[in-house]
């Protein structure tokens, strides 16, 4: 059961589940999205763009999984060429408010008696639209990186030292093209301006705190946040050197500030990290709330943001020599340079 936050207005598309073949439920990327105005509608750029959710169709299940309530899919929008344009659709099932469990067992629904034994019964609800809430997530139009990130695959831990850093990883991140035109919309506030938590403008210590898409801000339980700094040359916590320990700290100190003001959370109850490989090449530090299994929360890819500080103040080369354990899906184009370097 989940405390509720203070409601803000949502990034996700949310609605009533349905079945998948009459009627995929997607959201917006996030690279173009602002704040869905108009029941479903989805924006771009400020303005709506020229279609809803109905008008994509599914293509295929890329992933799902029965613990979290998620599926991933391949879908498609067939515009008046006929011609169809990929995107990845989220589906998600939002967790229960506390003050909306005493509808839940009120209000008239259809309830199907599956088990009855001794003193245990087993029952199937269809609730009403109001308490099925479903949060669904956009990438519209979606490459083939997005599809492949979505995609269930085999997964391996690379132990990348500086040097391979250096010869390997370095010259790819170089050579890529993934878009985060979106982080820069956010700093410059020409989308989601609405929904910056905190701000310090300092251009080379400061930051903007904002919601995570991945957080429909209905409840605390799995609060999730994002630190986007201002200054755009450090790719990721390799790059970090004692020269950023005041910008660190002020996106750790600041960041626990602005999230026990605004929602309640102490620094205590929070988890506060970076992400090696990060999922793009602009620094970020993710604040989630301290009992929500995040996803790439785990040993393998997060870094503690208080044990960041710390070896920086040790060593200010301490990311530039020590080696770095990482997981990569089989099919990653980084993972295939490891193996082609026989790292593997």
């Amino acid at each position: 059961m989940s405390q509720r936050a203070p409601r803000r207005r949502a990034c996700a598309v949310r609605g009533r589940p349905r079945a998948m073949a009459d009627a995929p439920q997607p959201k917006r990327k996030r690279e173009e999205e602002e704040e869905e105005k108009n029941g479903g509608t989805a924006t771009q750029g400020g303005t709506a763009a020229a279609f809803t959710l109905s008008d994509l169709r599914v293509r295929r299940v890329l992933r799902e999984s029965a613990r979290d309530k998620i599926v991933f899919l391949h879908a498609e929008r067939i515009g008046l060429s006929g011609e169809g344009t990929d995107a990845v659709v989220i589906l998600e099932k939002t967790p229960f408010q506390e003050e909306k469990i005493p509808d839940l067992l009120k209000k008239p629904m259809h309830a199907e008696l599956q088990m009855h034994n001794d003193i245990y019964c087993t029952f199937y609800l269809s609730p009403p639209p109001e308490l099925s809430e479903i949060k669904a997530t956009v990438v519209y139009p979606a490459t083939e990186k997005h599809i492949q990130k979505y995609l269930r695959q085999e997964v391996h831990l690379i132990r990348e030292t500086w040097e391979d850093y250096k010869n390997i990883t370095l010259p790819f991140i170089q050579a890529q093209s993934f878009s985060i035109q979106w982080v820069y919309n956010i700093l410059e506030k020409k989308a989601e301006a609405d929904r910056i938590v905190h701000e310090n403008p300092d251009p080379s210590n400061g930051f903007v705190l904002v919601p995570d898409l991945k957080w429909n801000q209905n409840q605390l339980d799995d609060l999730y946040l994002i630190a986007l700094v201002h200054r755009r040359d450090i790719k990721s916590l390799r790059d970090l050197t004692a020269e950023h320990l005041p910008l660190l700290r002020n996106v750790l100190q600041e960041g626990k500030e602005a999230i026990v003001k605004r929602f309640g959370v102490p620094g205590s109850q929070l988890r506060i990290y970076l992400h090696y490989q990060p999922s793009y090449y602009h620094l970020h530090v993710h604040f989630t709330a301290l009992g929500y299994d995040a996803p790439g929360s785990s040993v393998e890819r997060a870094h503690l943001l208080a044990d960041v500080i710390d070896n920086l103040a040790m060593d200010s080369m301490y990311y530039q020599k020590r080696a770095l354990t990482f997981p990569l899906r089989a099919d990653e184009p980084l993972f295939k340079k490891f193996q082609e370097a026989g790292k593997v």
